[in-house]
């Protein structure tokens, strides 16, 4: 028998999942956030974390809690949206959940079970932030981190990162393939698939790592070419959008979500991560490369894009946002899907003229203060020209 407590649960989510969205009211002339997340742990079906059996569970206690909803692969397909997204249960194991919609910014619901991946990697301990590319080959890919102890650690932290990948025609049932192998690289994380070949060749996007957390060597966001998806090896990896110092991508940078194809060239969202006396900071950054060389940068904006403001600054892991979805649609409308302090799952939507007016209009970093004045000066003194025509006219 149903608990009673089941149906004022239901009637309160049921309101949560009916609430509708609206725009904020801050301005930049690039993007438009949404008032409220798209998803929380709110959002997660009630079967999935109590027993709804009165007899069972008298109190109707949660018996497998969620943690945190976030980082979210992102496709639109048949018209209809989905989000895959990163689940942490109470135990810190994560997981995957696709959530639908009809409308990009609010409605999304879970669908009656998780994702449940084959089980082919006995060592795996946790999956997480899968890219999810519509690949000109027919089939979806996910490409996500894949987690293990590291045995050759004593510290019970130390772990593995390695790039899984899935395929699947309809995100219900998935074929997993080899986990991505790169020559140089010990550990990787934060790859992204490019939906189209290049050279007849499966393109990644990479990250290589000499440790768990620590970039190390690694140089920023790598770029690499395998001839076989069902086992990818990458035998070379060059740097694309590079770390720099007293930058935003200092301590390390990653890819986002799938690069978006223009006209001018593919427009990458991306994560990047300083250090602060308070901790790592991750914002987004755009940069875009070239359509027939996709790992040679063409356009790099100074600065973020996106940065943690207001409430999306506090969370389980403060002062962060990150992406790894994006849904463009055939009208030009893009939808950025970040989460926030890896707790909550928001939107921005923006349209590709605006990214692209912005990726090739935007000056780039001048890396010094000195330089960076003359760069803002510039900027003021051709705009107080223009206001004093416009009050000689008025």
């Amino acid at each position: 028998m149903l608990h009673t407590e089941y149906y004022c649960q239901k009637e309160k989510q049921e309101r949560l999942l009916a609430k509708p969205n609206q725009p904020k009211d801050s301005y930049n002339g690039i993007f438009t956030r949404w008032q409220n997340p798209v998803l929380t742990r709110e959002h997660i079906p009630l079967h999935w974390k109590y027993d709804l059996n009165s007899e069972t569970n008298p109190y109707f206690m949660e018996r497998l809690g969620v943690n945190t909803v976030f980082n979210s692969g992102a496709i639109e397909l048949n018209g209809k949206f989905y989000l895959v997204a990163r689940i942490e249960g109470n135990d810190r194991k994560s997981f995957f959940g696709v959530a639908e919609s009809d409308n990009p910014v609010q409605g999304f619901r879970f669908w009656d079970y998780p994702v449940q991946l084959p089980d082919t990697c006995p060592e795996e301990t946790d999956v997480y932030d899968m890219r999810v590319t519509q690949h000109e080959d027919g089939w979806i890919y996910g490409v996500f981190c894949s987690e293990s102890k590291d045995k050759t650690a004593n510290d019970l932290s130390s772990a593995v990162a390695a790039a899984g990948i899935v395929r699947t025609k309809n995100l219900k049932t998935w074929e997993r393939l080899d986990n991505l192998t790169t020559l140089h690289s010990p550990q990787q994380r934060n790859v992204v698939l490019l939906p189209k070949f290049v050279n007849g060749k499966y393109a990644f996007y990479t990250r290589p790592m000499d440790g768990f957390i620590s970039t190390g060597s690694g140089g920023g966001i790598g770029f690499g070419l395998c001839d076989d998806i069902g086992h990818a090896v990458i035998d070379e990896e060059t740097i694309t959008s590079a770390r720099h110092y007293h930058r935003i991508t200092e301590d390390k940078n990653g890819a986002g979500a799938v690069p978006i194809r223009t006209e001018r060239g593919w427009l990458h969202i991306a994560h990047g991560v300083r250090n602060t006396a308070a901790g790592l900071r991750y914002v987004l950054y755009v940069f875009a490369t070239d359509l027939e060389e996709p790992w040679k940068v063409i356009a790099e904006p100074g600065g973020y894009l996106l940065a943690p403001f207001d409430e999306e600054r506090v969370g389980d892991v403060s002062n962060v946002v990150f992406t790894n979805g994006a849904i463009v649609r055939e009208n030009g409308e893009v939808y950025i899907y970040y989460a926030s302090c890896d707790t909550r799952l928001h939107v921005a939507s923006t349209t590709i003229d605006r990214l692209v007016d912005y990726v090739f209009h935007t000056p780039q970093d001048a890396d010094r203060s000195a330089d960076c004045v003359k760069q803002r000066s510039e900027l003021i003194a051709k705009n107080l020209e223009i206001l004093r025509v416009e009050e000689n006219n008025g």
